[in-house]
């Protein structure tokens, strides 16, 4: 299970699973010995095993500013 402070829900770990896959994909080595070959698999286990931790940035608020 992903420590509660690093998971803030599902979302949150795909888009960090899916992100580590493209490392993975682009050539990064893998950080654990996993039983799949798939980046993806790989990057599930990288994170359930603590190898790889993530930090969801909050969302950039546009500036709006009022008409003349």
């Amino acid at each position: 299970m992903i420590n509660g402070e690093l998971l803030q829900n599902k979302y949150s770990l795909v888009r960090g699973a899916a992100r580590r896959a493209r490392q993975l994909q682009s050539g990064a080595p893998p950080l654990g010995v996993s039983n799949s070959l798939k980046a993806c698999r790989v990057a599930q286990d990288e994170i359930r095993h603590g190898k790889v931790t993530y930090t969801v940035m909050p969302k950039k608020t546009a500036l709006i500013e009022p008409a003349a």
